[in-house]
């Protein structure tokens, strides 16, 4: 049995207690948060909620919290020389405090709180440790969870979550833009839902370069003049033309 804090009460946080919380080979001891009415929702995960400075040591602790709060709050936890553990994509193993057992717990997946489709053992779970034992300690717990669990560096998995940024964040923004477009002329955007389908589908079993369509892989500068005429956005016009220039370039074309 793996007893699990867990500091924080986000998005992260609340999947996390969730997904550990239905385990028979881990508990959930704490979630502590900075107040109570941010800790309510978490009373039937845990077995206690509380503030960071009552938390009480358990085999693994995991702070689920900004970036820029992860030092600040490692260095709160009133314990020494146990497990603890943050879950960020790109921050270093070694902004955790040096009075710590150190490693990393990252889920690589976009989490929101009412994400009711989100199914746990397919999310990957990338793991970095001080040394093999609680590396191991961390390979187990993830394994509860999840299918896949790598070991990987800090550096690889601040590569890996600048991949990610591009493969979720940015394409999700271009999703936004489109939307945009459809209702500014009054365009039914679900149009558009089995076009996206069709081309994540494409991507993941013919990989992206061997899939890319388009005037800007054509080289079709006539309808590329027509289109950028068309959008009356400027934010829209820069990233119409910072992708079509990216498309020439890794296809060979020139401008």
């Amino acid at each position: 049995m793996i007893e699990v804090n867990i500091v924080g009460t986000g998005n992260v946080a609340w999947h996390l207690a969730k997904a550990l919380g239905a385990q028979n080979n881990a508990v959930v001891m704490q979630v502590a948060g900075r107040s109570q009415a941010s800790l309510d929702p978490f009373k039937h995960m845990a077995r206690h909620t509380v503030t960071i400075n009552n938390l009480t040591a358990a085999d693994v602790t995991i702070i689920a919290v900004s970036d820029d709060m992860i030092a600040q709050v490692s260095s709160q936890i009133p314990f020494d020389n146990t497990l603890v553990v943050h879950t960020s994509g790109y921050t270093a193993m070694s902004t955790l405090s040096r009075k710590h057992k150190k490693g990393v717990f990252y889920p690589l997946q976009s989490f929101s709180k009412d994400d009711v489709s989100l199914h746990f053992a397919e999310i990957p779970i990338l793991v970095e440790a001080d040394n093999d034992e609680d590396e191991k300690t961390l390979r187990e717990l993830g394994a509860m969870i999840s299918n896949t669990v790598q070991v990987i560096n800090s550096a690889q998995r601040r590569q890996l979550h600048l991949a990610a940024v591009f493969a979720n964040n940015f394409t999700n923004h271009c999703y936004t833009v489109a939307q945009d477009i459809c209702e500014q002329y009054e365009v039914d955007v679900k149009t558009l839902h089995p076009l996206i389908l069709k081309t994540a589908h494409k991507a993941l079993e013919n990989g992206p370069t061997n899939s890319q369509t388009g005037p800007a892989k054509r080289g079709d500068k006539e309808v590329i003049n027509k289109q950028l005429d068309l959008l009356e956005n400027p934010d829209h016009k820069d990233i119409y033309n910072t992708l079509t220039k990216a498309i020439y370039t890794t296809y060979g074309k020139k401008l």
